[in-house]
């Protein structure tokens, strides 16, 4: 359990020393004024993604599998991505907050991280509640069963190969988008780049392969706190046997604190998000996630460094939902601060 700990803890410190705690750092990006939090995130999914090769292709040290589809039988075999990408992507823009950022929010005391994180774990407790049994009595009369797709197959590619160019990728987005993010967007804040940002989430994701053998990902936190609520009201069934996500996000939160208190200077000011948006965006994040089976470090850094193709569709739906949203929810920066 304590290399869980730890591992959150270096994914924490590495969300905050990126500048995460800002929810500003989210609108602004939705709003595309400023691409710190997609360059910090590409280099971040290219990391993970040598770390995947090296540690779980070449080595065989860690054994993770690509993440299955969320069908719901509506539309397509992943539409549960799509659906559950888009009320993520959603929660993002409202709260100006991510599932793994909120921590970093409530380390450096942004009341925002605390509204969004509130907002969460209703999510969660609704999810694990009534929405997930509709959800399952859905897939079960449909006959559904999760399928595994994997990019580099439906691209007549091999593993490395797709690898290989999906770090490319990655490299040729943060090289465009570096005209567009000409400092980091807020004064005061903290003035390390996206990209050296998104190489300390990589090594974090380097510290969670390498110490608990398994990769990022944060929202399981919230369906089973949502399970401990369940069991606590009702009283019926025995205790969970899980609390190991709750333990990586209590990591996530003292990483995040230790290294905004004795490592940076202190946060500059910040962009604040009205509380009861900051709520209703958590809520919305929380379940989202859990729909689509993972959120921007479980989908977004873990599952695509896997090729995923349902850790694709739901990250590509929820920064295209969050770019919808953003807009008409939060006015964008002075130009003279971007």
């Amino acid at each position: 359990m304590a290399t869980t700990f730890v591992a959150g803890a270096a994914f924490g410190g590495a969300m905050a020393a990126a500048g995460f705690y800002d929810p500003g750092v989210v609108i602004a990006q939705l709003n595309l004024q400023n691409w710190h939090m997609v360059q910090a995130f590409l280099t971040a999914l290219a990391a993970s993604s040598a770390a995947v090769y090296v540690l779980v292709d070449r080595l065989g040290f860690v054994h993770a599998s690509p993440r299955s589809s969320s069908s719901l039988g509506l539309f397509s075999k992943y539409d549960g991505n799509v659906l559950g990408g888009a009320l993520l992507g959603a929660g993002m823009a409202m709260s100006g907050s991510c599932p793994g950022t909120l921590y970093a929010q409530l380390a450096a005391g942004v009341k925002t991280g605390l509204y969004a994180l509130e907002g969460a774990i209703v999510g969660g407790i609704l999810w694990s509640g009534p929405v997930s049994r509709l959800v399952a009595d859905l897939r079960q009369r449909k006959g559904i069963k999760p399928e595994v797709g994997i990019v580099s197959d439906q691209l007549g590619l091999s593993k490395s190969a797709a690898l290989l160019l999906l770090g490319a990728a990655c490299a040729a987005v943060v090289v465009a988008t570096t005209a567009l993010t000409p400092r980091y967007p807020f004064p005061g804040a903290a003035t390390i780049s996206g990209v050296t940002g998104g190489l300390l989430i990589g090594g974090a994701q380097v510290v969670s392969m390498l110490m608990k053998r398994s990769m990022l990902g944060v929202s399981g936190s919230y369906e089973e706190a949502g399970r401990y609520f369940w069991w606590a009201v009702s009283g019926k069934g025995g205790r969970p046997s899980s609390w190991a996500n709750m333990l990586f996000a209590s990591g996530m939160l003292a990483g995040a604190w230790a290294m905004l208190k004795l490592v940076m200077a202190a946060p500059g000011p910040v962009r604040e998000v009205a509380p009861l948006l900051a709520t209703a965006g958590g809520v919305l994040m929380a379940m989202g996630a859990r729909l689509a089976g993972g959120c921007t470090s479980g989908h977004g850094i873990s599952g695509i460094s896997l090729l995923s193709t349902s850790s694709a569709v739901t990250i590509a739906t929820a920064f295209a939902a969050g770019g919808l949203v953003a807009p008409l929810l939060h006015q964008p920066l002075p130009a003279s601060v971007h």
